[in-house]
């Protein structure tokens, strides 16, 4: 899970949702719209790497319509994740972590990717 700065414009880490049950999941993905204040989701969207839509994208288009049924106050944008764990894991390896280390935390990372990744295109959009 990411959140970004009230401008914004940088994505930081908050955690991993561990799935358990759908409707554990979806709770705490309800608290942590409360906490933050989201009124926006940013899921990744794991397209094949030639573009086509396969079956983990089909899954991640079902989940962002259960999301927009659940969290109707808040909107769902699906974004495109191709590499997303690969450009994670050059910056843990940047920063020096473990393996060990870096496998605990690979997916927040990604996430942070993806929803940076988003938020500096909308940066290019703004007038």
């Amino acid at each position: 899970m990411a959140v970004s700065d009230l401008t914004e414009t940088i994505a930081n880490g908050v955690g991993t949702i561990r799935r358990t049950s759908p409707e554990r999941d979806f709770q705490r993905i309800g608290e942590l719209i409360r906490e933050y204040g989201a009124g926006e989701i940013v899921l990744g969207y794991p397209k094949n790497m030639n573009g086509t839509i396969g079956e983990r994208a089909k899954l991640s288009e079902a989940f962002a319509e259960e999301l927009r049924t659940r969290f109707s106050d808040v909107s769902v944008v699906l974004w495109d994740e191709r590499l997303s764990t690969v450009a994670a894991e050059r910056v843990l390896i940047d920063a020096d972590l473990r393996r060990k280390k870096r496998r605990k935390v690979i997916d927040m990372m990604a996430a942070v990717v993806i929803l940076q990744n988003y938020l500096d295109s909308r940066s290019h959009v703004r007038v």
